[in-house]
């Protein structure tokens, strides 16, 4: 039977996966196994919301071994560390529990057809001290240790005007790179640091002691992102008393402070760096296969490698062409979720001997959540391009996350799950305090 491994469990490489299982995969045709280095799913976007506790990851994520069992393909948990291509396998890392002890040993695994969907990573462009001083937002388990940083701040705060611990004057929060990541965060730690105050904070001054300072490089915020949506952006951060340093170079960040080339010091109790991404770095050595400067695979416009055509990639991880055009692909989560319904077909087709089906980039525009407010453009062939906020903005932003659940459980369980998320809003607090 064709083996068909797909590595990462992200937006594209689930929906592959379930894509695949459930036409072929169910049926014997084919057999599909996903591989991830954790046993559960969480969509990427909401990082930022698990991060400043307005969102319970608890909650949100997805078990694989589940949707695998509903959807036809086997799941295995795993980090990948290698690829031979000669003998069609792929090198995952011994699995090692909490303790230190072995789960599962270190492996190889074989594959017909490879799909590498492994996403992205923070990429620190080798500034001194991001790696030891910053957080990363790139997976849930960094947004959960995160919060929990957070929150015992917040603890500080609270209890040293009874004199209980060492006192701060004002909780300090810096973030580096002004993309969706770093907009998006900075709009939710303030709503945080406003509902928090009725949670045992009352002691406190009417506005609560705390400082956001958001630092992005280039001269504007969202700088890939049109002119009048990062316009909105800023006007509704500055509303909000975010601090904005546009045109900040970082040349370096200590333990106390972010250092800009500029000169200026930025003090931060915590820092988050969320100024820009590269593919794995043991990409680097991944049996010969093209990459770019950021890791990135090379692959041709059907997402097939260019140097060998039983591996394929997506996503994040992969540096697509398009025709008439210099730039890849953008790392969103719409282009994973069109790559992978592409890709889907093509897979396919290569089952009954068919060729690849060229993929084209459609771009339906973007939307930044501002907390409980969101900005965006939406495009198309029909509409033109239109500028939205408001209300409206976050209907269709929080859409988005509806039209992934919608390919991951189908049309009754998503209806099902949004019928839960409004009982839980009723009946539990609005943050995760713990």
């Amino acid at each position: 039977m064709h083996q068909i491994v797909i590595v990462g469990g992200g937006v594209g490489g689930l929906e592959l996966a379930i894509r695949l299982g459930r036409s072929v995969g169910k049926k014997g045709k084919a057999a599909i196994t996903l591989i991830d280095r954790g046993l559960t799913h969480l969509w990427k976007p909401l990082l930022h919301e698990v991060a400043a506790g307005t969102l319970d990851s608890n909650f949100e994520e997805i078990d694989y071994l589940t949707l695998g069992r509903r959807n036809g393909f086997r799941f295995r948990p795993g980090s990948m560390t290698g690829l031979d291509r000669a003998r069609k396998t792929v090198h995952l890392a011994a699995v090692i529990d909490a303790k230190g002890e072995q789960v599962i040993a270190d492996c190889s695994v074989p594959y017909d057809t490879l799909v590498l969907a492994l996403g992205s990573e923070g990429n620190d462009y080798g500034i001194p001290g991001v790696k030891e001083h910053c957080i990363f937002l790139d997976s849930r388990k960094q947004a959960d240790h995160f919060h929990a940083m957070l929150l015992n701040l917040f603890l500080r705060l609270m209890y040293q005007a009874e004199g209980v611990g060492t006192a701060i004057p004002a909780l300090r929060v810096a973030i580096v790179g002004a993309g969706a990541t770093g907009v998006e965060l900075s709009a939710e730690l303030h709503h945080v640091a406003d509902k928090i105050k009725g949670f045992g904070f009352e002691h406190l001054e009417q506005s609560m002691p705390v400082h956001i300072t958001l630092i992005e490089a280039a001269p504007r915020i969202l700088p890939v992102l049109p002119d009048k949506l990062a316009a909105a952006a800023e006007r509704q951060l500055k509303a909000i008393d975010v601090e904005i340093v546009t045109s900040g170079r970082v040349q370096s960040i200590t333990e106390e402070a972010i250092l800009l080339s500029s000169g200026q010091r930025v003090p931060a109790h915590l820092k988050v760096w969320a100024a820009g991404i590269k593919a794995p770095d043991f990409f680097k050595h991944l049996d010969g296969l093209e990459i770019n400067r950021i890791n990135q695979i090379m692959v041709r416009q059907n997402l097939m490698t260019t140097k060998d055509e039983n591996i394929f990639a997506l996503g994040d991880c992969a540096h697509c062409p398009q025709p008439g055009s210099d730039m890849p692909i953008p790392p969103r989560a719409q282009s994973a979720h069109q790559q992978a319904a592409v890709l889907s077909k093509t897979l396919l087709r290569r089952l009954k001997g068919g060729g690849p089906i060229d993929f084209v980039y459609r771009d339906y525009g973007s939307l930044v959540s501002l907390s409980q407010s969101s900005v965006g453009n939406l495009m198309g062939n029909l509409t033109g391009n239109h500028f939205i906020e408001g209300w409206l903005a976050r209907f269709i932003y929080l859409s988005l996350y509806r039209s992934h659940q919608w390919v991951l459980h189908g049309t009754l369980r998503t209806l099902a799950l949004m019928l839960v998320d409004i009982l839980r809003r009723r009946i539990k607090p609005r943050l995760k305090l713990h």
